[in-house]
């Protein structure tokens, strides 16, 4: 995975932090929820992401003790901790050894159901059939050659009954980013495809898996990355005017009494990302 990606993936902090102590006994990282991550983070909560109430990964996806997880292409490891911490196994796995060196750290400092880590570009995955119910791949199939490939390895993986939290960036906004983007950031190791919602659907459909949800979020991401590439801005400190314009621009508009049904209707029209929630019969 790329030093862009990562930094994308990062910049959202930890799921555990948007609001909920962590499980009694487990360490709290303190982590600044001001500026865009905080209302990124705010923003993933209303669309189903991260809820503490329910310990859903995303609606649908509960997840506690007893569970196995996998998490192929973890990233910053966000969801695996956010698992870990309601007492499931967690193995996460990904291409960028520095990647996996990072989660294992945060992994051995609280995870009460266990874990293990494996670094592999997925082809095949280095784990035996029928090992996790909950199987995790956000942001992954548009990075690599074959995401067919990879999708039949996360269902080889995945015993009977097992839910699936598979996500890809919407088409429309990666098509906007086309036109401001870095030539990179269409380029190995970054995105080498736009997967279309029609295609998402099929290809999870012809790996055998029966689709719960198909849903979308994150215009606000959608637009805030236009922006960020015309501000020239560094992404580990992406401070500038319009980049913060836009970010209280959006915690306005979620403040509306219409807030919430102005987001869903924009995250409909040009979503950040994609999700599917499905399952293994």
């Amino acid at each position: 995975m790329s030093d862009l990606t990562k930094k994308l993936l990062g910049l959202a902090p930890p799921p555990e932090q948007a609001g909920a102590p962590a499980p009694a006994g487990q360490p709290v990282e303190v982590v600044d929820l001001s500026g865009a991550a905080g209302v990124g983070l705010h923003d993933a909560v209303l669309s189903g992401w991260f809820q503490n109430s329910t310990n859903e990964v995303f609606r649908g996806i509960p997840i506690g003790p007893g569970d196995s997880v996998v998490d192929v292409g973890c990233g910053d490891g966000g969801a695996s901790m956010f698992c870990a911490r309601r007492g499931a196994h967690v193995t996460v796995v990904d291409i960028d050894p520095q990647v996996i060196a990072a989660i294992e750290s945060r992994l051995a400092e609280g995870c009460p159901g266990g874990h293990a880590s494996h670094v592999s570009n997925g082809n095949p995955l280095p784990l035996a059939n029928a090992v996790a119910n909950r199987v995790l791949c956000t942001e992954v199939l548009e990075h690599v050659d074959d995401p067919r490939q990879l999708l039949s390895e996360l269902v080889r993986i995945g015993k009977p009954g097992a839910l699936y939290l598979l996500t890809v960036p919407g088409a429309l906004q990666e098509n906007l980013q086309k036109h401001v983007a870095p030539s990179s950031y269409f380029q190995k190791p970054n995105h080498v495809r736009i997967i279309e919602r029609s295609e998402f659907a099929d290809m999870v459909t012809h790996a055998g898996l029966i689709i719960e949800e198909h849903t979308q979020y994150g215009f606000f991401w959608s637009i805030w990355w236009a922006l960020f590439w015309a501000c020239e801005v560094d992404l580990g400190k992406p401070s500038h005017p319009a980049l913060d314009h836009w970010t209280e621009s959006w915690r306005a508009i979620l403040a509306l009494p219409q807030g919430t049904q102005l987001k869903q209707q924009l995250d409909q029209f040009m979503p950040k990302s994609q999700v599917i929630v499905a399952r293994k019969p």
